[in-house]
């Protein structure tokens, strides 16, 4: 039913590894019981950003390595939208979203630098792109988390409240329309003449104060950067031709329930999938530098903590918090089991020093079962 929608090659990769997600015979992990010797196999997970479950996986591991590179600063969520005319212009040539992150960088960077060209002040920020609305529609747009402040040249730290709506407003208009005038033929000056005309006041850009402090860094990112198209506790119901689901209208947060056929929300959900090796998420200004003086910022979260964040990633961890069970306890006894070797395809592959101390631990026990 897929290739009704004739897909592009990423869809066809991202659903067929979906599809075979948790298949045993792709492989997997064998864990032991080291008291009373039950086996448990785990097999490998896709690691597909469009598939529910590890999807869920990869936006918390982005989110968490967002929030290490995050200054002890007070920080401002941007929006950046576009007009509704140029949407198809982005589904047709998905190359044209890299204008996006072009655009909003140079007018960022543009806006700080006006306060002191000598000092050059230069912020950190974050650009994320979603191609979605909450009505799962072709939608465009970047969300931008940058901080309320830059380093100068000479290791000036200044702070930055006051943001200009009517300068970011008009020159991201300029900005987009220009990068992509650059990529399209002589066409587009008659779309891009309509725009000028249709939004004489720039293109919508959201850049209030949102008290978005460093210490709710973390839980910030994660809601507005590194969710997902669709939570599953938005789809209500299938009935095996109509798929219903609901969210918060934006203009006026009514709830809105939608019933549409299942074919039809298919295709809106695999338009978003991103090509492949295309990046959703990038990093400026001193987010993406790497210079000895940058190191001397203090950082929202410090090293030290940075173990403690990644081990609550794991697959276990991860198992736990959603689903509350650890997935590594025996169903016998209670104990909780340990790594004894991989498979690839029931192909047993050798492991290193670790493989073999593991081994040892499982030999050792009473049970027989591991002798």
């Amino acid at each position: 039913m897929l290739y009704i929608l004739h897909p592009r090659d990423s869809v066809v990769e991202n659903v067929d590894k979906m599809l075979n997600c948790g298949d045993p015979s792709y492989g997997g992990a064998m864990y032991g019981c080291t008291e009373c010797g039950e086996l448990k196999f785990v097999p490998f997970r896709c690691h597909s950003r469009f598939c529910p479950t590890c999807g869920n996986k990869y936006s918390i591991d982005r989110t968490t390595a967002m929030s290490f590179k995050i200054i002890n600063v007070q920080h401002r969520h941007c929006v950046f939208t576009i007009a509704e005319e140029l949407r198809p212009f982005f589904l047709k040539d998905r190359e044209l979203l890299n204008c996006l992150f072009s655009a909003v960088r140079s007018i960022m960077l543009r806006m700080f630098h006006k306060d002191n060209k000598t000092e050059c002040f230069t912020p950190g920020f974050i650009l994320v792109l979603h191609t979605f609305g909450r009505d799962l529609k072709w939608n465009p747009h970047i969300h931008c988390l940058v901080s309320e402040g830059g380093l100068g040249n000479s290791g000036l730290w200044r702070s930055k409240t006051h943001f200009n709506y009517t300068f970011l407003r008009n020159a991201f208009q300029t900005a987009l329309l220009n990068e992509i005038s650059k990529h399209l033929d002589t066409s587009f000056k008659k779309v891009k003449a309509s725009v000028y005309k249709n939004q004489k006041n720039g293109f919508y850009v959201y850049a209030k104060p949102n008290r978005c402090k460093p210490s709710a860094v973390i839980k910030y990112i994660g809601r507005y950067l590194g969710r997902p198209v669709i939570a599953t506790s938005r789809i209500d119901k299938y009935d095996g031709e109509n798929i219903t689901f609901h969210y918060h209208r934006h203009e006026d947060n009514e709830l809105i329930t939608e019933t549409i056929p299942a074919l039809e929300f298919i295709n809106r959900l695999i338009r978003h999938i991103p090509e492949k090796h295309f990046k959703m998420i990038r990093y400026y200004g001193i987010y993406a530098r790497h210079r000895k003086s940058d190191k001397k910022l203090n950082h929202a979260i410090s090293k030290e903590k940075h173990g403690i964040l990644l081990s609550f990633n794991s697959w276990r961890e991860c198992i736990l918090t959603s689903f509350g069970y650890d997935p590594l306890t025996c169903p016998k006894c209670g104990n909780t089991m340990v790594f004894l070797e991989l498979y690839h395809n029931h192909k047993r592959v050798p492991l290193d020093e670790m493989y073999e101390k593991v081994m040892a631990k499982a030999k050792g026990c009473r049970s027989p079962a591991f002798n």
